[in-house]
Order: C-alpha cells, then structure tokens, then sequence
C-alpha cells in the first residue's frame, strides 16, 4: 500500500513540477530536473529524519524511473496538458494528497508518535514543492499570502495517523484520507478559500 501510494504520489508531484518547467521554458533537462526534485524532496526529506537509509527514493530505480517517466511525458505532450484548466494545480493536489498519507503512514510504521507522524506527513507533502518553487524564484505555496496548501495535508495526514491508531489497516485508511486532502485543496482551488488572516494593524496615533 505505501509503495503504491508513494509510487502514485511521485508520478502526480513529478507532472505537476514538469509543468512548471514548461510554464517557465526550460528545457528537457530543466524539466526533467523539476520533475524529479519535486517528487522526490519531500520523500527524501522524511525519510532522512526517521532513519529510512538509504532512501527509496535513492536505492529503488522505480522510485527513479517514475519521475522521468512523467517528465518525458509532460516534455513532449504538454500542449495537451495545458489546455487542461488548472492542470498544475490539480496535480499537484493529488500529489499532495498521496504524499500527505504515505508519509504519515510511513513514519507511524517507524514507530513515531501520531503528532510527528502527522508532521512527517505534512514534510512529505510540501517538502517538494517548496524546493521546486524556490529553484524557479517563486514564494512557496506553502507560504503565499493565504494559501490552503498545508492545512489540507495536516488533515489528511491526521486521518490517516488517527486511523491506524484504532487499528485500521493501511488499505483501510489510506484511500479516504487522501481523499480528505485531494477535495479540501481542491475546493479552496475552485472556491478561493483562504486561511485565515490577521486584521488590518492599527494605525498610529
């Protein structure tokens, strides 16, 4: 189950950041490049900090083959993807999903408390993304003024630690709990939700 999931997440993740390199004319190495960090950063990031060395994402080739396969993909058909609506953006929240859960599960696998293991999911998710956008001189989803990005994740990360903490098994758990992440994120997309923000400072006197 987290092989798939982690295998999903990546293919999702690498055509999100192969459609930003296309959106900022890179070319097939640029792509690939953006493809690859994306989808690998946030995995590599967790399971370094839990111990899981060397990582997946180094010594299994699928977990190498999956986001070139995927940036190839996006190099030569992204005309097609483009005239999809928002199709950055929709992959990127099914990756965030898949990654979120995956991530939680693996660190609750590893013996981690449910917080960290929630944490470590949220890590997983984002971690990617933060470096694919700081590597195209963009602010962080994670960061933009507003975003719900990291809120989405949390909660899918959370439902999928609360239920394998009452037993659940994985393939029990891990589908709705990314689905909890996917929808959320994707209707504050469609909606223009936002996290909360402070009030208006006061001027002074």
């Amino acid at each position: 189950m987290l092989l798939t999931l982690d295998l999903l997440g990546i293919f999702v993740f690498a055509l999100a950041g192969g459609l930003v390199a296309v959106r900022k004319e890179l070319d097939v190495v640029g792509v690939l490049v953006l493809a690859t960090v994306t989808a690998l950063g946030g995995g590599l990031m967790r399971d370094v900090l839990i111990g899981a060395v060397p990582p997946p994402g180094l010594a299994d080739w699928r977990y190498l083959i999956t986001p070139i396969a995927a940036g190839l993909f996006v190099f030569f058909f992204h005309p097609a993807l483009n005239r999809l609506e928002r199709p950055v953006n929709y992959a990127d929240a099914g990756g965030l999903g898949l990654f979120c859960v995956a991530g939680a599960l693996k660190a609750s696998d590893y013996g981690l408390n449910p917080l960290p293991s929630a944490m470590l999911g949220l890590v997983t998710a984002v971690g990617g993304g933060v470096l694919r956008d700081v590597l195209v001189r963009e602010v962080p989803a994670i960061l933009r003024r507003g975003e719900l990005y990291a809120t989405p994740a949390l909660a899918g990360a959370t439902v999928a630690v609360v239920g394998t903490e009452a037993g659940l098994e994985h393939e029990a758990i891990g589908p709705p709990a990314a689905v909890v992440a996917i929808v959320w994120r994707m209707l504050a997309i469609h909606r223009g939700w936002m996290a909360p923000m402070p009030g208006p400072r006061e001027k002074p006197s």
